[in-house]
């Protein structure tokens, strides 16, 4: 059955390539079906790749393969909530050490150009927090940082 809503990400003609990769990473992801371009469009040709339906942790895809007109940005990312550093280590470093890119405060961005938040629990914690210092030194701690390192933002919110 297919879902009301998905999220749909425009590719530069390799929507099922990252649609492998996410499968191969993530839990709950998997490829379902691959719809061919029954003509020639704009950007390809009869028998491309037009379209990848996916999953990504349960999230229903859709990779459109658009050509190069609209990259991805930060505008859009996935966020993925981590139990522990170990956890949070596995999907930054798969997502960075294949092509991707670090950014700032767990942000980092895979070799399509997608956006991905790899966020601790630990970290979302903090905003919770009845000590407003606690709460502010550990923010800040986070905005030196690439990757998240829990051990780190915990120390800064004991102070």
């Amino acid at each position: 059955m297919r879902p009301k809503n998905a999220v749909c990400l425009w590719y530069n003609h390799d929507a099922e390539e990252a649609a492998n990769f996410y499968a191969g990473i993530f839990p709950d992801t998997s490829v379902g079906r691959i719809i061919r371009a029954p003509g020639d469009y704009p950007d390809g040709k009869q028998g491309d790749v037009l379209v990848v339906e996916f999953t990504c942790m349960g999230i229903p895809v859709i990779g459109l393969n658009g050509g190069p007109i609209f990259p991805q940005s930060e505008a859009f990312s996935f966020q993925v909530i981590t139990e522990d550093q170990e956890e949070t280590d596995c999907y930054w470093n798969a997502i960075v050490d294949n092509g991707g890119q670090e950014s700032q405060c767990g942000w980092c961005k895979d070799r399509f150009g997608v956006s991905w938040q790899i966020t601790p629990r630990q970290l979302i914690d903090i905003y919770s927090d009845a000590d407003p210092a606690a709460t502010k030194r550990a923010f800040e701690a986070m905005g030196t940082m690439r990757k998240i390192d829990i051990a780190a933002i915990e120390a800064a919110r004991r102070g």
